[in-house]
């Protein structure tokens, strides 16, 4: 569980980053889980943008991202979900 401390400076770590994924139309996959959990190894830090498009509500693909890739919610603000996993192979952020 991250502290609040510690979410503040992930907020500013994701500040200047882009989102490399987005969810729209079809929602939440398996596959789209997959890929995030892949990528979250690799950067453990990202943002995702769920389009105007998406048929599910924010907040369900929000938590279907986090519990799929069982990472840390890190922040939500309007259409941008941002998510923090420690990575095993590659970590590169120290947490305060």
């Amino acid at each position: 569980m991250l502290t609040g401390k510690q979410k503040r400076y992930l907020r500013r770590e994701a500040h200047h980053l882009t989102p490399i994924f987005q969810v729209g139309k079809g929602g939440v996959n398996d596959n789209m889980i997959k890929q995030i959990s892949e990528a979250l190894e690799a950067r453990e830090l990202l943002k995702v943008s769920v389009l105007q498009n998406c048929d599910q509500p924010k907040e369900e693909v929000r938590d279907a991202l986090v519990s799929g890739t069982r990472a840390e919610l890190v922040q939500t603000i309007g259409n941008m979900i941002v998510l923090y996993k420690e990575s095993k192979e590659n970590k590169q952020i120290e947490l305060p």
